[in-house]
């Protein structure tokens, strides 16, 4: 398993679990900070398609974006090597972020990565056809 694990709450009767696992497409570039504590992390957007039967709400989404970020070593490498478009695997868990913004503060929903593997890379595909196009040109 790389990165560290999710950790489960067990109580007498009910053990919490917050794990996710997210297949989908890497939309722009990923994004690397350094916050002012000198912590750094690596963010992606990752869309996933809902299944068909949910594909539309009300307001006629048929995906949904979720922000991907990577504070440790091995999840912080994979992602920052992303690119758009590239087919990813990522799991980890949901977290609520604060932090103080010019306004006050501020919170964000985000994926909390754990692990992260690039499934299929634009790079391939484009050089491929950019090849192709050559020799036939």
């Amino acid at each position: 398993m790389l990165g560290t694990e999710v950790r489960r709450v067990t109580t007498s009767d009910v053990e919490y679990v917050n794990e996710v696992r997210l297949v989908g497409r890497v939309s722009g570039s990923p994004r690397e900070q350094v916050l002012p504590s000198g912590d750094r992390l690596v963010s992606a957007r990752v869309v996933v398609p809902r299944p068909v039967h949910r594909r539309r709400d009300r307001r006629g989404a048929t995906v949904d974006t979720l922000d991907c970020v990577a504070w440790t070593s091995r999840p912080r490498s994979v992602l920052s090597t992303l690119q758009t478009d590239d087919m990813v695997s990522v799991s980890g868990a949901l977290r609520r972020r604060f932090w103080r913004g010019e306004h006050g503060p501020v919170s964000k929903v985000e994926v909390e990565v754990t692990q992260a593997k690039r499934l299929r890379s634009t790079s391939r595909r484009a050089g491929a056809g950019r090849s192709a196009r050559s020799e036939a040109g």
